[in-house]
C-alpha cells in the first residue's frame, strides 16, 4: 500500500521534559494525549508521549530517554504551522505562554504578518496562522 493523503503522519521529537511538553501541547494548545508509555533508566528504555487531536491524521511523538537523553536542536525554521482560517485568539496565545511557551518574533516576516509564533519548552516553534490552507 503506497503512502497517500490518507496515510497517518507522526512527527517525532526529543524532549527534555515530557511533563512540560504535555502542559504546553495539551493544556496550552488543547491537544489530547493519544498514547503514553513510561520506560526505565536503562539504555534503550524511554518515556514516550504522543499528543494530537483524536480525529486528526497526524500526531506529535515526544520522547525522552533518561539513560541517554537527546538534546533537542530546533532551529528558528523548524515550524509546526496550524492554519486557523480566522484571527489568532489572544486567549489561546496567552494560554500557551501560561503553560510554558514563549512568544517570539519569526525571522520570516510572512509569519509575523499572518500569524503568531510560540516556542514550546524544548524550543520548537508553533505558528498559529490566521490564513487558511488547502492542498487541493
Amino acid at each position: 500500500m503506497p503512502a497517500d493523503g490518507q496515510s497517518h503522519i507522526r512527527i517525532a521529537r526529543p524532549s527534555r521534559d515530557l511533563a512540560a511538553a504535555e502542559r504546553f501541547w495539551c493544556a496550552g494548545l488543547g491537544l489530547s494525549v493519544v498514547y503514553r508509555v513510561e520506560g526505565g533508566d536503562r539504555a534503550g528504555e524511554h518515556d514516550l508521549l504522543m499528543v494530537g487531536w483524536p480525529d486528526a491524521s497526524w500526531h506529535l511523538e515526544l520522547v525522552h530517554e533518561a539513560a541517554h537523553p537527546v538534546e533537542p536542536r530546533p532551529t528558528e525554521e523548524d515550524l509546526l504551522v496550524i492554519y486557523l482560517d480566522e484571527p489568532v485568539p489572544e486567549d489561546l496565545v496567552d494560554r500557551l505562554t501560561q503553560h510554558g511557551g514563549t512568544r517570539v518574533t519569526s525571522p520570516n516576516p510572512y509569519w509575523n504578518e499572518w500569524g503568531v509564533t510560540v516556542e514550546d519548552p524544548d524550543g520548537y516553534r508553533l505558528v498559529l496562522c490566521r490564513r487558511g490552507w488547502s492542498n487541493s
